[in-house]
């Protein structure tokens, strides 16, 4: 490939990202003002994030977690939030006693309670294993988010609420989706302060005992 070649594909790359940003800025804001409220409530009082995806948007989930379980800029507590994917053990052995359909609906099953919320992430929407865990947690109660790419497709319908970005290019899903899930942090940090939940814990200071060697 030639030099110019390269460049006119770079060129091309970043228009369909600053198309794409420039969609989500339009039809997508909202809806992830009100996935940060909606988990500004349901983590503080206890609840669970659940997170899955295949390749990138494994990758991708795996962000949206370490985000909420550490911190995404101001200090505040931890909350639980598990990426599915993450769980070797449990999704290799899982895959091989019920198959690759079962990997994250079988932990859904184990780690949903009513009133949890579960993000999957697809650039197609139509990965088996990710409808499966969507129709399993709805069975259960939990709340179902779907980020992916153009509608419609499966995994938007059968889930209770979807973003989906509109681009042909899956390089540029995930990369829009990188940005919407920093979006959804930083609305709900914004929920949390304006709701004053954003105090940072400390845990209380234990006493240490000396222990005493004896010879």
């Amino acid at each position: 490939m030639s030099r110019s070649s390269a460049t006119t594909g770079a060129q091309q790359h970043c228009q369909a990202l600053e198309d794409a940003l420039r969609r989500l800025r339009v039809h997508g804001l909202d809806q992830l003002a009100h996935w940060g409220h909606r988990l500004a409530a349901v983590l503080p009082a206890g609840g669970r994030l659940l997170a899955a995806g295949n390749g990138g948007s494994a990758a991708q989930a795996q962000h949206l977690t370490a985000e909420l379980v550490g911190r995404y800029r101001e200090e505040r507590p931890p909350y639980s939030a598990i990426a599915l994917h993450a769980e070797t053990s449990s999704v290799t052995a899982i895959g091989n006693d019920y198959g690759f359909e079962q990997v994250f609906a079988r932990q859904v099953a184990a780690h949903g309670r009513d009133g949890d919320v579960l993000v999957l992430l697809s650039t197609s929407g139509r990965s088996g294993n990710l409808l499966s865990a969507a129709m399993t947690a709805r069975e259960a109660g939990v709340e179902v988010w779907a980020l992916t790419g153009p509608a419609p497709n499966p995994l938007a319908e059968a889930a209770d609420q979807a973003l989906c970005i509109d681009t042909a290019s899956t390089a540029t899903v995930q990369e829009a989706h990188l940005v919407a899930v920093h979006l959804l942090c930083e609305s709900f940090d914004a929920a949390l302060a304006s709701s004053g939940t954003a105090t940072v814990r400390t845990a209380p200071r234990r006493a240490v005992a000396a222990v005493r060697r004896t010879r």
